[in-house]
């Protein structure tokens, strides 16, 4: 254990020693460190692919008519429940989708955000022969898609109608809903706080299925929607550290210029965190991570295409399944 806390120690003294020219940044860094957004969307590298096709049946969003009343719903269920049904929703890992029904032409659609390549590729990245830096495949996006697929959403999660909106209020949202996904165009898996009292300080929020749909019942209200009093509840996976230390970007950690010593320090770290082929390689690479993470405090997090380190305290990972109310309130309406 003492080795551990020296092996410790000298890391964060490397990353320290590796910050002053981010000395003046730090200084007036705001927590929780603010979503970065983009001005469009980059192609993804052909090296990343996914094991399910990403929105294979999606479709642009219609425009619908004015006088249109539609009908919105929550949608959830447990993540991957095509595959191994209510598996995950016994520990409450949920995904959020939202639904509507317009009552003109009697069509309902699906509307959703996920990750292009599967949950694993945009939480830890590939190390690629001859590549000095981690290689990410972390994009998410949305998917709009006509229908509505009642047995998958009420099975094992929830289908329940939450407002009713106007045409005019859905071209809207189908507006913001184009500018939020060509400029919010990574996935991020982990909220990063102090502690897990309720009052702690988030390091960093997480960017996933259920901020989506909580963005867009927000713009919802914007809009004027007037939401039913019904109970919301999204799962977070919290990561727990003391205050972040900012390490740099891939150029200044791997390029040529770089800190070999942290670089190696962090494709080490990432290492047992590849996809495994045999169980006796899993456990091996397991010990490896209680180690690293809970034995020596030690995560290093990408966000916003930069690496943190963050120094992790107990309890060092939690899933919950928190409330989060409707929203209430508007700043503009368009009547239904």
């Amino acid at each position: 254990m003492g080795a551990a806390r020296h092996c410790r120690l000298l890391l964060l003294v490397l990353a320290a020693a590796w910050a002053p020219c981010f000395s003046e940044r730090l200084r007036s860094r705001r927590w929780p460190v603010p979503y970065r957004r983009f001005d469009y969307r980059p192609k993804p590298d052909p090296y990343c692919q996914a094991r399910y096709t990403f929105c294979p049946t999606g479709s642009a969003i219609p425009v619908m008519k004015e006088e249109d009343v539609i009908e919105v719903y929550r949608l959830q269920t447990p993540v991957w429940e095509f595959k191994y049904g209510d598996l995950l929703g016994h520990l409450k890992i949920m995904h959020d989708a939202v639904g509507f029904k317009s009552s003109l032409t009697g069509k309902n659609y699906t509307m959703e955000w996920y990750e292009l390549f599967q949950l694993g590729n945009c939480t830890f990245p590939h190390l690629r022969p001859g590549m000095d830096a981690p290689f990410w495949c972390n994009q998410g996006a949305a998917c709009f898609y006509e229908g509505i697929d009642d047995a998958h959403w009420k099975e094992n999660g929830t289908l329940v109608l939450v407002t009713t909106i106007s045409g005019t209020m859905f071209n809207e949202m189908a507006k913001w809903v184009k500018y939020d996904n060509e400029t919010g165009i990574y996935y991020e898996t982990w909220k990063v706080q102090a502690s897990p009292d309720n009052q702690s300080t988030v390091w960093f929020d997480s960017y996933e299925c259920s901020k989506f749909i909580q963005r867009t019942y927000q713009k919802l209200a914007d809009l004027g929607a007037v939401f039913r009093k019904i109970q919301t509840n999204y799962t977070s996976i919290i990561l727990f550290s003391g205050e972040p230390v900012y390490l740099g970007n891939e150029t200044s950690i791997f390029g040529s210029l770089g800190n070999k010593t942290l670089a190696g320090a962090i494709r080490d770290f990432y290492y047992p965190f590849k996809p495994h082929r045999r169980v006796g390689e899993f456990f091996v690479d397991l010990l490896k991570i209680i180690d690293r993470v809970i034995l020596n405090g030690q995560f290093y997090l990408f966000y916003n295409l930069e690496y943190w380190f963050l120094p992790m305290k107990y309890p060092y990972l939690k899933i919950i399944y928190e409330e989060v109310p409707l929203p209430v309130g508007s700043k503009t309406s368009f009547d239904v």
